[in-house]
C-alpha cells in the first residue's frame, strides 16, 4: 500500500468513530431529556398524598353508620407486638360489670324530599286541567314579559260559551297563571271540552284554531294543534258524563192554611239564615265564599203571596264534606214550624223520614261516582263543568 491509502483507511476510520460517538451522546443526551420529563418533583395536581386511600384493617368488615352526634367510648391504646410493621386496632374497654358495650346507633334513612305544589302553580293546573281541557302547547321563540302578552291573551277568553285559560313556564321552573311581572319561557292554552249545556263542537274548536293562530303569530309562538278527531271524541265522551251527572234535588214545603206573605217570609227565611239577594233569589252560604242550596217562592219577583216554597241542592256542586242535602233537610224541618207547613214531593205527598233516608242514600252513592270519575262533587274541576 501506498501512503496515500494508508491516510484515506485512517482518515475513514476516525471518521466512522466520530460518528459512533456522536450517536452515542445524541442516545445519552435523549435519555436523560425523558428522565427529566418523568421525574419532576412537582405534586401531581391529580393525585396528592394526601388523596391516596389506604386499606387499613377494621374491626368491622361492614361498619354501619353512626350519628355524627354520637361519641364513641375511647379504647385504651396497646402496644405493637414485636416485630409488627404496623399498629393494630385494639379492642373496645370492657365496662367494669362485663356488659357487653352498645353498638353504634345506626343512622336512621334519609326521607326523600316532598314536592311542595306551590299555590301558583295549584291555580294554573285548576285553569288549565288536562281531564276536562283541550291543551295546547305554545313554544316561544325567546322568552316573553306577561306585561307583554296579557293584553293579547285577553282577547280570546271564549269561544262559544267554552272559556279559554292560558298559563306560561315561569323562569323559575313553575307553571303559573300569565301574571304582570312574569317572564315565560314556554305557554299552554287550555278550553274546557264540555259544559252543562253543549260539549265542545267542531265550528267552536275551528274558531278556537284560527284565533289562536293569529294570537301566536303576535307573540311570537308556534301553537300545537290537537287533532280535531280526537278532540270531539273527548269532548262528547265528557259531556256524556256530565248529562248523567248533573242532578239537582228538591224539597217542597206547602202551606197547612193560607198562602204566606212575601213580605213575612223573607224576615222568615232570613232568620233561618238565607241571604236575600236584589233579584229575588234566596241563598243560604256555606261560610266559605259558597252556596249550599238555594230556595224558590215558585211565583213571579212581583208577587205579593205564595203557598209553596222549594229548597233545591246542586249535588255535584257541593262537597260531601258539608252535607248539603242533611243541611237542607234541617232548614225544611226548621221552617215547618216556623212557616206551619209540611214537607211534600213534587207531587204534594208528604215525604216521609224513610223516603228522604233512601234519597240520602242515593246521594251518597252519586259522591262515589264522582269519585270514581276524579271529579269530586264541590271541586274546582267539578264546578267549572257544572256551571
Amino acid at each position: 500500500m501506498t501512503d496515500l491509502q494508508m491516510s484515506l483507511i485512517g482518515a475513514a476510520g476516525v471518521f466512522v468513530a466520530g460518528v459512533f460517538a456522536y450517536n452515542k451522546w445524541q442516545e445519552h443526551k435523549a435519555k436523560k431529556s425523558v428522565e427529566r420529563a418523568f421525574a419532576s418533583e412537582h405534586d401531581d395536581v391529580l393525585l396528592r398524598p394526601g388523596d391516596i386511600v389506604r386499606n387499613e384493617p377494621t374491626l368491622d368488615p361492614n361498619p354501619a353508620p353512626v350519628l355524627t352526634d354520637v361519641v364513641a367510648p375511647v379504647a385504651a391504646p396497646v402496644s405493637a407486638p414485636a416485630g409488627a410493621s404496623a399498629p393494630v386496632a385494639a379492642p373496645p374497654a370492657a365496662h367494669a360489670d362485663d356488659a357487653p358495650v352498645a353498638p353504634p346507633v345506626p343512622m336512621a334513612p334519609v326521607a326523600a324530599p316532598v314536592e311542595l305544589i306551590t299555590p301558583a302553580a295549584e291555580q294554573a293546573t285548576s285553569l288549565v286541567d288536562p281531564l276536562i281541557d283541550v291543551l295546547i302547547p305554545l313554544a316561544l321563540e325567546a322568552p316573553v314579559r306577561g306585561d307583554k302578552i296579557l293584553p293579547i291573551l285577553q282577547t280570546l277568553r271564549h269561544v262559544g260559551n267554552k272559556p279559554v285559560h292560558f298559563i306560561g313556564l315561569h323562569v323559575n321552573g313553575d307553571w303559573e297563571p300569565i301574571v304582570h311581572g312574569g317572564v315565560y319561557t314556554k305557554l299552554q292554552a287550555g278550553v274546557q271540552m264540555a259544559s252543562r249545556t253543549t260539549a265542545l263542537n267542531e265550528l267552536e274548536y275551528s274558531e278556537l284554531v284560527t284565533r289562536l293562530r293569529a294570537l301566536a303569530d303576535d307573540i311570537g309562538a308556534e301553537p300545537e294543534i290537537p287533532d280535531m278527531i280526537e278532540v270531539m271524541g273527548e269532548s262528547r265522551t265528557l259531556h256524556r258524563f256530565v248529562a248523567g251527572h248533573d242532578a239537582q234535588l228538591g224539597v217542597n214545603l206547602m202551606s197547612y192554611g193560607a198562602p204566606w206573605s212575601i213580605a213575612t217570609l223573607i224576615g222568615a227565611l232570613e232568620k233561618q239564615g238565607f241571604d236575600v239577594r236584589p233579584d229575588g233569589r234566596y241563598i243560604m252560604p256555606d261560610g266559605d265564599g259558597g252556596q249550599l242550596f238555594t230556595l224558590t217562592t215558585n211565583v213571579t219577583l212581583g208577587a205579593d203571596t205564595t203557598s209553596r216554597l222549594t229548597l233545591l241542592l246542586d249535588v255535584p256542586c257541593v262537597a260531601p264534606a258539608r252535607n248539603g242535602f242533611g243541611a237542607m233537610l234541617d232548614c225544611a224541618r226548621a221552617l215547618v214550624g216556623r212557616l206551619d207547613a209540611v214537607i211534600v214531593d213534587d207531587s204534594d205527598q208528604p215525604l216521609t223520614d224513610q223516603a228522604l233516608n233512601e234519597i240520602n242514600s242515593q246521594v251518597l252513592d252519586f259522591y262515589q261516582e264522582m269519585d270514581a270519575a276524579d271529579i269530586p262533587a264541590g271541586s274546582t274541576r267539578a264546578m267549572r263543568l257544572f256551571s
